[in-house]
């Protein structure tokens, strides 16, 4: 039996859900899986890369009443100082051009590192994501658990 299973949601903090949805949808290029509402205030809205299964993001909007403001505050306030997630692409530079020109706000350029070469983006919610065409050997090291681009 296993401990801990692979990734199936990761949550991304976003200040409204419809607004996050057509960013990732319309920007991204991703689709949405899942938007049930439970209540009000209270909806697992998810998305994501054309064909891929696992993981999901969630574009969740933290319930303040529930958590309190200070502590939502708190989480929102680190969400520039951690990357989100990584997108893989076959082709960086290509794949930042074409984000670029729909807009998306890149805090760094392709950038040539010993694992490929990244770039970083943010949402409009200051949630930061790695672009990553890999190198050759990183590739064939993880070749079974890559999930597909953003672009």
């Amino acid at each position: 039996m296993r401990l801990i299973s692979p990734h199936t949601i990761i949550s991304i903090l976003v200040n409204d859900q419809d607004e996050a949805l057509r960013f990732y949808i319309d920007t991204l290029g991703l689709e949405k899986r899942s938007d049930i509402s439970f209540g009000p205030n209270l909806r697992l809205l998810t998305v994501a890369p054309k064909g891929q299964q696992k993981p999901e993001l969630a574009l969740a909007k933290p319930d303040v009443p529930l958590y309190g403001e200070s502590y939502v505050n708190e989480l929102r306030g680190h969400q520039e100082q951690k990357l989100a997630s990584i997108f893989v692409t076959d082709d960086c530079q290509k794949s930042y051009a074409q984000l670029a020109e729909r807009g998306v706000t890149f805090i760094s350029t392709p950038t040539k590192q010993l694992y490929g070469v990244e770039a970083v983006f943010l949402d409009p919610y200051g949630n930061a994501f790695s672009l990553l065409e890999t190198s050759q050997g990183i590739r064939t090291l993880f070749k079974n658990i890559f999930v597909r681009t953003a672009a």
